[in-house]
């Protein structure tokens, strides 16, 4: 197992970080089924090597609100399979996740379920000049957990990444279609555009650098509904410990729209290479050979 892989199995965590974002807002609010923030500081155009990735992305929140505030904690273990399989000439790469959430809603007691469970796949390409292209097709299955999202969506993603010269420069879109917009117990359920924003840089085995997120309710033609959304900016700072590749990252909300408050959020992400065909991965590009 290369360093290298390790530090390429970090960027598809991305297509993985999917959670129950409508928990923190309460049961009368939805949110997007894909937590915002949950890609920053990957690079999720980039193809992965061959092999198969153990991912785990965790965070916990606290928004502001009075008198009481709401807090949230999310867990994201998957499993990423980069399959030998090209799609258009780009990586095939098989996804599944199943979230684990908890929440106190405006001090009341936590509750806590497993969350919607993700199913997807994604091509990426790599364009040249250390540029890449991803593009995910998938879907949040339904989920009996009341405090969170229940009913199916149709997710798509979009990335971007350069990754040249030791940086990764990544913008992210995640794109949520709600297959019924009502729940069992009458909850609406808008769909949702989601922003994930890095730009670090790698000095040796540390990386460090800004992040930021944004997120909104799209417009629907239910005129009773208040459209949600926030964007967020923080700092990331990571390691290569070898076997393991830690990521810490701490976001707040600079501006937020009926959230009822400002978020801050604090994120730990581990990645591990559990399989890898050394014989078969695209060779790396030049921010991984630093490694």
């Amino acid at each position: 197992m290369t360093t290298a892989g390790l530090i390429r199995a970090i960027q598809i965590s991305t297509i993985a970080a999917s959670a129950t974002y409508g928990l923190v807002g309460g049961p009368a609010q939805a949110g997007s089924s894909a937590q915002p923030g949950q890609t920053v500081g990957q690079a999720p155009g980039a193809p992965l090597p061959i092999g198969l990735y153990f991912i785990d992305t965790s965070s916990f929140g606290s928004r502001d609100i009075t008198p009481r505030r709401t807090d949230s904690s999310v867990n994201l273990p998957s499993f990423i399979w980069a399959t030998p399989a090209e799609v258009i000439g780009g990586r095939l790469q098989l996804v599944v996740l199943q979230p684990i959430t908890a929440s106190s809603t405006r001090g009341a007691a936590y509750q806590s379920g497993f969350g919607q469970t993700l199913l997807a796949a994604q091509a990426a390409w790599k364009l040249g000049n250390n540029l890449n292209f991803s593009y995910l097709l998938g879907a949040y299955l339904p989920s009996e957990t009341k405090i969170v999202i229940q009913n199916p969506v149709l997710h798509q993603r979009f990335a971007i990444t350069f990754n040249g010269d030791g940086w990764n420069l990544t913008g992210n879109f995640l794109y949520g279609t709600f297959f019924d917009t009502r729940s069992a117990s009458g909850t609406f359920y808008p769909d949702f555009l989601n922003l994930d924003l890095t730009a670090t840089k790698h000095f040796g085995k540390w990386e460090i650098g800004p992040v930021a997120f944004g997120s909104t309710d799209l417009p629907t033609n239910n005129p009773s509904y208040a459209r949600q959304g926030q964007f967020a900016v923080g700092g990331l700072v990571g390691y290569n410990f070898g076997p393991v590749n830690l990521q810490a990252y701490v976001t707040r909300d600079v501006v937020q729209r009926n959230y009822a408050g400002l978020e801050t959020r604090g994120w730990l992400r581990a990645t591990v290479p559990i399989y890898q065909d050394k014989g078969g991965p695209p060779e790396p590009s030049p921010i991984l050979r630093k490694f």
